[in-house]
Parts: C-alpha cells; structure tokens; sequence
C-alpha cells in the first residue's frame, strides 16, 4: 500500500514540476536572488575555534583566567638573527620600528630596545624608579655594543623574553588591543598597516624579520582559508566537468549540470549568510562538497533520461520517468548523505554543529536542485543526438561489469579472505594510530608564518601559550615569602622541560627588585632571603611602578597570580605527559587545603579540545550507522538486509583507518570528519544495490542468483560514474595547503573507491553466499517504500 501511494506520490510530482516549468524556474530564481542578497552577512572567523562546549569545565577555567588577567593571545612578536642588526644606522632603524609600531591605533602598546625600563634603587626616595636602557643618542658602533652588552648580560629579567643571548636574536613585542584582537580590525591591520611597515623595513635595512604570535599566524591563517575557497570551488567544477564529459561527451549535459552546481554553491554561501555563521576552515569545505556530490545526482538522472530516450525515444515519457523512477531512488541517497553530516549537529562542538547544520541543508538543497531544474531544460530541448548516447554502450564499461561478474561469480572464496585479510590488518593498524591536540598541525607548512613558527619554537622555546593560576585563597596572598618560594620551585620545573620556554611570573620581578637592591649585580637576580624581604618588598611596594608592574602577573586583590609559559609543537602523547607531569609537580608544592592551582592556555584548551571531540565524534559516526540502519530497516523489513548492507559500508572504513595507522596520519579534528562523510556517501550505492536487487527480484520471480547479477549489471554503470566523480572530486582537496584538508580529501576518496568495490563484489557475493539464509517470505516480503518501481511495459501519456 505505501509503496504504491510512493509511486503515485512520484508520478504526481512529475507532472507538477513539468506542467509548471516556467513558474518553477521563476521560483528558483527568485530564491537564488533572495540568498545571494545574503551574501553581506557572510563572517569569515576572526576568533581562534574552540572545541570545547561553553560549559565544560576546561572552558570555564579559560574564561575565569581571561577575566582575570585578559586576552592572553594578544601579542605578536618581531625578531631578527642577523649581526648586521648591531651596526649604528640598522639599531637606531630597529629601535625607530618600535615606535611606528607604538603609534598604530591598533596597537596597545610596544616593548623593545626603544623603549625598555630598567629597575633601578632610587636610595634618595627608598624605592624603585625605571629608567630608560638607552639614555642619550646612538651614533657609533661602540654605543651600540655598549648597549648590547648591558642588555644581553646585566638584564637577566629580560632574557628569553626579549633576547636569546647564546645566538645574539633580538625581538621586540607588540601587543594589539585587546578589544580588536577578535574582529576584523585586526585583519585589516596585519594585512594591510603591519605587512607594509615591516616590509619598508626590510627593503631599507636588507634584513628578515621573523613575526609570530597567535593574532598574526591566526590571520594569516584565516587569509590562506579565505584563498583557498575560490581555489576548491574552480578545482572542484573543473575536475567534475571534465569527468563528466568524458563519461556522456555531451557539452549541453556537461553545461547543464555545471549550471546546477554553480546555483547549489550560491546557495551554499546565501546559507551561510542567512544563519549569520562564520566561514571556518570547515564550513570553507561546503561549497566544493555540494560541487562534488552535486554531481553524481546529475548523473543519476541525466543517465536515466538518456536510457528511456534510448528505449522509446519519447521525450515528454522520458522526462515523467526520470522523476518519478529516479527522483525516489536520488531523495533516499540524498538523505543517508545529509544523515551522515547532521549528525555532527549532536556534538556540543559549535564548530561542528554549524558545518553539520549548513552542509545537510545544502545536500537536500542540491538534490532539490537537480529535480527540477535538470528534467526541465531538457524539455525546452531537442532530444539527445544518437552520439550522445553511444557512452550507454561502451565496451570497457562492458568489461569492468564482466570483471566484477566474473569474481562474484567464481571468485567469492578469494573476497571473503581478502576482506578478513585486509580486516585483520587494518585492525593491527588502527592500534598505530595517534590523535594529534597541535593547534597547528594543519597549518601550511610552506607558508612564511609557519617557518616563523620553527624559528620561535627554535630561538626562544615555542609560541603556544600554557598558563598556570595560583589562587591563594586570600588576599594579598601571592607576596607572601612561602607563596614566592614555591611558585619559584615550580618554575624550576617547568625550566628543566625541554618543549617548554623559560617561565614569567611575580617572582621574576620580585627577583628583578633584588637584584636593582643590590645595584644591578646580576648575581643577585634571585629571591629575597627572609631577612632581606621585608625591607625589599617594603621598597617594592613604595615604588610607583609597582601597580603597573604587577598588573601583569597577579590579579587586582593580590590573591591570584600567573605562571606564563610556551610550548612548542608537540605530538599529542608528549603534550599529555607534559601535563602530567606538571600536576603531580603541583599537587607535591601546592597543598590544595592552602592553594588552588590549575593549569590553562590556549595549547591545553585545544588538546582538551580534540580529545574531546574525538570522542564526540566516535558517537556521532555511531549514531550515523545507527540511523542508516534504522533506514535500512524501514526500506527492507528484514534484520538480515540490514547487516549483509552494513558489512560493506564498514569494512572500507576499518581498511582507511588501517592505512592512517600505517602511513602516520594522526586522529585529529579534519581526519575524524573523513568516517562520518564517507560513510553518508559510500551507503548511496549500497542504496542503489539493493533497491534495483528488490527490483530484479519481483521480475525475476525471487530468484537469487539471476536477481544479482541483474543488479550489478545495470547498477555497476552507474555506481562506478559516481564513485569515480567523487574520488575525483574529493582529490581536489589534495591542492591545500592544510594538512588537514589534504587528508580529508584524500581519505576520502580512498574510502569511497573502497566502498565502491565492496558495494559492487562483496555485497553481490554476500547475498549469494547468504542466498538460503535470505530467500525466505519473512525477507523478501514487500518493503515499506519501493525505491525503483517496477519497470512498465507499456507506455502511459502524460495525462
């Protein structure tokens, strides 16, 4: 009964459409202008992604330390390694950088030579005052040294900070707003004002700068996605339309379906816009992924069109029937692909949820598209030329389906150990793979930033930000001799691991002021005894730099102070180890009934970050396979289809994460992705399969073996065109510059040609193999919806 109410469903849906060519194509139009008038709303992401919900817990420790102390990734950093930097003319030229540098709205302020304070005792007044490291005018090179020398070797507070002394690198420090480092101002800054200034530095002095920092390489980053979308989006409409032709050699079938595509990217981008949601690196991905599995539906139905027109050679019939035959058959497939990306909207990831929510979306949209758009051109066209329809009979199409027939055949021994062959080895594998927390893992590593990157994790120890807050619990608590002490042990900690930089807390400067007691002596760069802290402090705190200074270090009531360092990029595991290793150092110095110490930072909160997500998405691809099957269920009514459907959409999955064990290609937030989407699409065919095996089966009155092999020989086509176009389509990835998306599009493709294979030889050989098992009333009774009606023998009018 519902099947037949389907059909009707369908053959009604066909004469709307074709009845109502012009209003339809009004409509269409008017909803493409309507979400291309959208496209002003369009965000690029300006703020670094953070993977982890707003309420968990790791969260909510990064926010309480960004309101006590502020935006910790403000700061973008200059450096040169060059001794050429030291003569007279190039110094003054450096030191006059720092100053156009200072003067930029942007910018909140600059430490450099320029303009660096040293702490001095004023014993006059008994306290500290700062006076300038340059004093007068630099005009010999003897100024410069003199200069260079007292920095590098009487100003321990400095260094690592401002300078590495063993390879005489010098850098200076700017910090942005902290109001403008989320917007779009800061893009426009870094871009435009920064790039040009240290450009005219470099051409006038011939020197190379080295900048980093988490606003310039999020920028730049940001910059490389925004490029590379107009990159995917050609890369993908030339590679798809050049497969396209080759399969149909027909320019008006290539042109019409170019044309689909081209409004479901419109589409994709007025989405976008409408939801008001940031184009990240993510959601960068759905227009060239609406282009690729766009495609396949325009082959589904330009194909079916040019067979009935084949058979018969009666246009209005042929078009009737490409909607009400395919149009089920393409909706079902559609669904189980948008079913694989909504599943992303079950994640507490908001970064997720938006690409899941926009990307089902626009999967239905493009199948929408194709419906109507495609069966109406043609009926304003003349029907296909006979040379359009020669690639429905060529000979090496004929030999692929013989290949597969013949191993379904013969061969089902040999794919059933190959499949456990290949089972067991992905198995061993998936124990080799790793899951990577690097926020910059998936950088570009040919772009200038990235070497930027190396030079500062190589000159001074890393530029990803790890934070440890001290609460004491009372006010005024983190002076207090005991407190300094410790937060000096675990700052020997921290500077006896390798991946991390030098420390920077309160107890810098409180070394600093002893040092400044004792005349600058460098020796006496180190905490007050207890006889000499009192009077020391006492000086500190008359001192009228003192607010100042501490502002940085500890909070305003004095109970809460930082400890800042930097990490370099590390694998995950080491990351994981370094923590650890690090709270089993505070919970031995901090008594947690007197202190409450945590550790954050934007390097911890990415790592927390992706495991987290990792294991969202394991849950996800969980729920995916969950729903198909659900699916399965009501389209065949038998438990037994479901699993024999399931086997070979899995199997290809187990094989991919198998090859990333083996080639080292981490877990991280891009790869997971490969699962889910894969196996949205790689179901599609096993859709297809089965749909025109029930199809056989009616025909050929419930007999297995000449039902299977019907199938493979009039899906095969079709299932290999697809499956070739989105192995195709998916490789344009592999033109990034992320790391990421590279393994994204590959895996990809890797994991559909598998599944291509195994929907086309191991599910025929399967419901061979299975054919007692399965030939029983209870499964082959009639499904709840008919995906492919039975063909008819006659044919009907319009009418």
């Amino acid at each position: 009964m519902v099947a037949k109410l389907t059909q009707g469903f369908w053959a009604k849906v066909a004469r709307i459409i074709l009845r109502n060519r012009i209003l339809i194509l009004f409509l269409v139009a008017a909803v493409t202008f309507f979400l291309a008038m959208q496209w002003d709303n369009m965000r690029f992401s300006n703020s670094q992604a953070n993977l982890l919900p707003d309420d968990h817990p790791v969260n909510l420790e990064y926010q309480k330390f960004l309101h006590q102390f502020g935006e910790e990734g403000n700061a973008v950093v200059f450096a040169v390694k060059d001794s050429a930097l030291y003569s007279p003319t190039n110094f003054n030229r450096w030191n006059k950088l720092s100053k156009q540098l200072g003067a930029f709205p942007e910018v909140d302020f600059v430490i450099s030579t320029d303009n660096l304070q040293e702490l001095v005792k004023d014993k006059e007044n008994k306290n500290f005052i700062f006076e300038p490291l340059i004093k007068g005018a630099i005009n010999t090179q003897k100024d410069v040294d003199t200069v260079i020398n007292h920095l590098f070797n009487d100003l321990p507070f400095y260094e690592n900070l401002l300078f590495n002394k063993e390879s005489r690198t010098i850098r200076t420090v700017m910090y942005l707003d902290k109001d403008i480092v989320n917007t779009s101002v800061r893009k426009d800054f870094i871009l435009e004002d920064l790039t040009h200034l240290i450009d005219s530095f470099e051409e006038e002095t011939g020197l190379d700068v080295r900048i980093s920092g988490m606003p310039y390489i999020r920028t730049l980053n940001s910059q490389n996605i925004i490029d590379e979308i107009g990159k995917f989006i050609l890369a993908a409409l030339g590679v798809t339309s050049l497969i396209f032709f080759f399969f149909f050699r027909s320019f008006r079938a290539t042109l019409i379906s170019m044309f689909v595509v081209i409004i479901g990217v419109m589409w994709a981008f007025g989405i976008l816009g409408l939801l008001q949601y940031e184009i990240t690196v993510l959601t960068a991905l759905i227009p060239p992924l609406i282009i690729v599995i766009g495609i396949p539906n325009c082959i589904f139905l330009i194909n079916k069109y040019q067979q009935e027109v084949k058979k018969h050679g009666n246009q209005a019939l042929s078009l009737q029937r490409v909607i009400s035959k395919v149009g089920n058959a393409t909706l079902m497939t559609n669904i189980t692909t948008a079913s694989g990306f909504a599943t992303f909207i079950i994640t507490d990831s908001k970064l997720l949820k938006e690409f899941g929510i926009v990307a089902s979306i626009n999967i239905l949209g493009i199948f929408v598209l194709s419906l109507l758009i495609i069966p109406i051109i043609y009926s304003f066209m003349s029907l296909p030329k006979t040379k359009h329809l020669k690639h429905l009979n060529k000979k090496w199409i004929d030999a692929f389906v013989n290949w597969m027939e013949h191993i379904v055949r013969n061969k089902r021994i040999t794919v059933y150990v190959t499949s456990i062959v290949l089972l067991v080895v992905s198995i061993i594998g998936i124990y080799q793979i790793e899951i990577s927390g690097s926020p910059i893992e998936d950088m570009p590593k040919k772009a200038g930033f990235f070497k930027d990157i190396r030079f500062f994790e190589q000159e001074f120890d890393g530029i990803m930000p790890v934070e440890i807050v001290v609460d004491t619990k009372r006010p005024k608590g983190v002076l207090k001799p005991a407190t300094l002490k410790r937060m000096d042990r675990l700052s020997t900690e921290i500077d006896d691991i390798p991946e991390l930089s030098k420390p920077v807390s309160v107890v810098n400067l409180v070394k600093y002021s002893k040092q400044a007691f004792y005349n600058g002596i460098p020796k006496y760069y180190q905490l007050p005894t207890t006889q000499e802290n009192s009077f020391i402090m006492d000086m500190a705190r008359k001192s009228s730099t003192d607010g100042n200074l501490l502002k940085s270090f500890v909070d305003s009531t004095g109970q809460t102070a930082r400890i800042t360092t930097f990490m370099k990029d590390v694998k995950t595991e080491r990351m994981e180890g370094i923590e650890a290793h690090l709270l089993e150092d505070i919970a031995k110095i901090f008594p947690s009934e007197r202190y409450n110490v945590y550790m954050t930072g934007s390097a911890l909160l990415f790592l927390k970050g992706t495991k987290y997500l990792v294991k969202n998405l394991v849950i996800s691809l969980a729920f995916a396979i969950f729903l198909i099957a659900l699916f399965m269920a009501f389209l065949f009514r038998s438990f037994k289809m479901i699993i024999i459907s399931l086997i070979p959409n899995l199997l290809p999955l187990v094989i991919t994460a198998g090859v990333m064990g083996f080639v080292g290609v981490p877990i991280k937030p891009s790869t997971i992705l490969v699962f889910s989407i894969a196996f949205g699409i790689s179901v599609d065919d096993t859709i297809h399969f089965l749909a025109k095996y029930r199809q056989e089966l009616a025909t050929h009155r419930w007999q297995i073996k000449k039902s299977v092999y019907a199938a493979l020989r009039e899906t095969g086509v079709s299932m290999f065109y697809t499956s070739i176009v989105l192995f195709f389509g998916f490789s344009v990835f592999v033109i990034s510059n992320f790391g990421g998306t590279v393994a994204l599009g590959s895996l990809v493709s890797a994991t559909l040609l598998f599944a291509m294979l195994a929907n086309l030889i191991l599910l025929p050989s399967l419901l061979l193999s299975l054919e007692r098992s399965i030939a029983n009333k209870e499964v082959l009774k009639k499904p709840q919806i008919d995906i492919l009606p039975i063909e008819e023998d006659n044919i009907k009018d319009l009418d």
